[in-house]
């Protein structure tokens, strides 16, 4: 088998679960340009990335269940939501000319 060919759905389910979730709480909104929303942003994505690092060593390295791995880090992301404002770049927001800003 070429490992090149590897996809998603040929992996085991609980594999690609894991996957999800690592996606999941890394993938967090940018934040408004203020600083307490930068910083926030910032604060959020050390924090999860850490959880992700933490659980992903304990399957890689401490040999940890896949499935209960993954539903530990959906838990752990759950309890860390995004607080900030996100992102609006403003475009759908009408102008006197009826043009977006």
């Amino acid at each position: 088998m070429n490992t090149t060919d590897i996809r998603l759905a040929s992996l085991p389910e609980p594999v690609g679960a894991l996957l999800r979730a690592v996606h999941d709480a890394l993938d967090i909104p940018l934040p408004e340009v203020t600083d307490a929303d930068e910083r926030a942003h910032a604060s959020l994505m050390r924090r999860r990335a850490a959880d992700a690092r933490i659980i992903l060593a304990f399957v890689l390295d401490e040999g940890h269940e896949v499935a209960n791995a993954t539903g530990t880090l959906r838990a752990w992301t759950a309890r860390r939501p995004v607080t900030y404002t996100p992102w609006n770049d403003h475009t759908d927001t009408p102008t006197v000319d009826g043009g977006a800003v």
